[in-house]
């Protein structure tokens, strides 16, 4: 099958929202390449990536890419892509550099594009992420190693979105709980949750790509009993009460999301929420804080915040 590669070039402020039209075009996930990678000063090992070539990423700014499938309804795609994402200039963000372009691609080709940027990485002390295709070594018998093959599904662990989950559900599930991950992807919190010890995890996401690829990477990891995964649109329909819900999506939805998330919580539940950039940090916590979930703990990476949400009753 052959694909089109969308390639908008764009400041770093700009790359959620980019990313964000995206996914309403269809694109199950994205490929990002910011210069800002290159010049991180870590203060500690975790979450750094080895072995990056510079000349993969762009000089200044962030190249955001994306891939749909070359149907007749690609052009009208492409159109509302570039609508919107000159819209972006009038709430305030900057375009950066604003190069948009397509070109075709074979589905092999962008298979193995997005594979020189995923290496293994080691998120906690406990918790590493590797893909399957890369050999590694675990450096203590306690190591978690998440092994991962994403296909066309979104979730590397590389994003610090993710990365923030994953260190939240460290903290917070514990051997026995049951587990909610909405908008699963490729499904590495949902086996993370299950490799920390919980009972049961389900696994949501709307998109069958997603659901098929989780189901495939919870075997791959041996959780495949562990977790039920279903194509599902957030919680609608969900009846059942969980220890711990994590939702790595974006702001707006999660905020869309909170009324309906203590009735899903048990007692003293947790609700994790990421994929918030630093600028929407206020306004979902204040809608947490409305729904009966005073965040607890607020996470930081990058421009990017997990809060840490826990159920309180009257």
């Amino acid at each position: 099958m052959k694909w089109a590669e969308i390639r908008i070039h764009t400041s770093s402020e700009a790359t959620e929202a980019v990313a964000n039209i995206f996914h309403e075009a269809g694109a199950n996930g994205v490929v990002i390449e910011d210069a800002n990678v290159l010049k991180q000063p870590w203060k500690e090992k975790l979450g750094e990536m080895f072995e990056l070539d510079p000349s993969d990423y762009p000089e200044e700014g962030v190249i955001v890419k994306a891939y749909l499938p070359q149907t007749p309804s690609l052009p009208e795609k492409l159109h509302t892509i570039q609508e919107k994402f000159a819209a972006l200039a009038r709430h305030g963000l900057s375009l950066g550099p604003n190069q948009f372009t397509v070109v075709t691609v074979e589905e092999s080709d962008w298979e193995n594009e997005w594979k020189k940027f995923y290496k293994p990485m080691q998120v906690t002390q406990r918790i590493t992420v590797k893909p399957v295709w890369e050999t590694y070594t675990p450096k203590t018998e306690h190591e978690l190693v998440i092994e991962m093959d994403p296909g066309m599904a979104f979730g590397t662990g590389t994003h610090p979105s993710t990365m923030l989950s994953m260190r939240a559900l460290e903290k917070y599930v514990r051997p026995g709980d049951v587990v909610a991950d909405v908008g699963c992807g490729s499904g590495i919190l949902s086996i993370l949750a299950a490799k920390l010890g919980a009972m049961r995890v389900l696994a949501l996401d709307l998109d069958e790509v997603a659901v098929q690829t989780a189901g495939q990477n919870a075997r791959l990891n041996g959780v495949g009993q562990q977790l039920e995964i279903r194509q599902n649109n957030l919680l609608e329909g969900v009846d059942e009460t969980f220890d711990v819900i994590v939702a790595n999506i974006i702001a707006d939805v999660i905020m869309r999301m909170a009324p309906t998330i203590p009735d899903r919580l048990k007692p003293d539940g947790w609700f994790i929420a990421s994929g918030i950039v630093a600028g929407k940090e206020k306004e979902v916590t204040k809608t947490l804080q409305q729904y009966g979930l005073p965040v607890q703990e607020t996470l930081r990476m990058e421009d990017w915040v997990a809060l840490c949400a826990r159920r309180t009753d009257p």
